[in-house]
């Protein structure tokens, strides 16, 4: 069974920096695309940035110029280098992926358990 193991999340000052990962595992034919999304207490969850299997990267308008995703396909992992944090980024990070596994047809999306980061003085 395929699986996300998010790992990186702590507690830094505003202005530090902290790099995320994400390794899935599991019976993987391919995997079409991978992202991290966020949410802060009492609100929704967002997208922050996503990464295909072309390397192609899109981020949310609020981390574009800070945050930097990129993804090891040999080792089925991706990276959130995050950067001059601020306390607003502070958040629980999930990892989500679009998986194909073998004997299945279809694309299954997946979601870690999350990782805790706080932007703090």
């Amino acid at each position: 069974q395929v699986q996300l193991v998010e790992s990186g999340g702590g507690l830094v000052q505003p202005g530090g920096s902290l790099r995320l990962s994400c390794a899935a595992s599991g019976s993987i034919f391919s995997i079409i695309v991978m992202g991290w999304y966020r949410q802060a207490p009492g609100k929704q969850r967002e997208l922050v940035a996503v990464i295909n299997s072309a390397g192609g990267r899109n981020y949310a308008d609020s981390v574009k110029g800070r945050f930097t995703i990129t993804r090891d396909n040999a080792k089925n992992t991706i990276y959130l280098q995050m950067n001059s944090l601020k306390p607003e980024d502070t958040a629980v990070y999930y990892c989500n992926a679009l998986i194909r596994e073998y004997n299945n047809d279809h694309a299954d999306e997946l979601w870690g358990q999350g990782t805790q980061v706080t932007v703090s003085s």
